[in-house]
């Protein structure tokens, strides 16, 4: 599908002004997990996720929003623009992603069956040449290879349970 020009420079200079914002000194701290446009008919839905240490609270998302309005106020493009946090659940989508989440329970959808499926499930054990590692099993026992170029989507598995037994066991150490 064909876009008009000003359409795609209206999409360019979202995703520049989105991934530009890290660099600012009020959101340094800040990670763009995702910046996304989505043309529709009527209008271009915007998707900005983000990230940080300890959190994103609902301050830091608007004030991401309002930079990016003032950016986009010169087009007569209408759009709507979702800022949302990463959550519990946050997606993997670089490479340095599967090393900085090691340890971490993940799930990975493939686009094509590896071993029988394209669901897996399994501790995160890095990134080994161009296969993210999965250990599996019911002590992590096996190691299961999987082609980046295989990844469909990922995302951290958060355990509530696992949460909560560890916390008790603090409580009661």
């Amino acid at each position: 599908m064909h876009q008009p020009a000003e359409k795609t420079l209206f999409i360019e200079v979202f995703e520049r002004v989105a991934h530009a914002l890290p660099h600012q000194a009020e959101f340094r701290d800040v990670e763009i997990v995702t910046a996304i446009a989505r043309p529709g008919r009527h209008e271009t839905q915007l998707v900005v996720t983000v990230d940080r240490e300890g959190g994103v609270d609902m301050a830091t998302c608007e004030r991401i929003a309002a930079k990016i309005n003032v950016a986009l106020d010169a087009f007569s493009d209408p759009y709507t623009l979702e800022v949302s946090s990463a959550g519990v659940n946050r997606p993997l989508v670089s490479p340095n992603d599967y090393d900085r989440f090691s340890g971490k329970s993940v799930r990975v959808i493939t686009t094509l069956p590896i071993g029988n499926a394209k669901t897996h499930r399994g501790i995160l054990a890095g990134l080994r040449g161009s296969d993210v590692v999965l250990r599996t099993g019911k002590n992590g026992e096996t190691e299961l290879p999987i082609p980046l170029t295989a990844i469909k989507t990922a995302n951290i598995e958060y355990d509530i349970r696992a949460d909560l037994s560890r916390a008790n066991r603090e409580k009661h150490a």
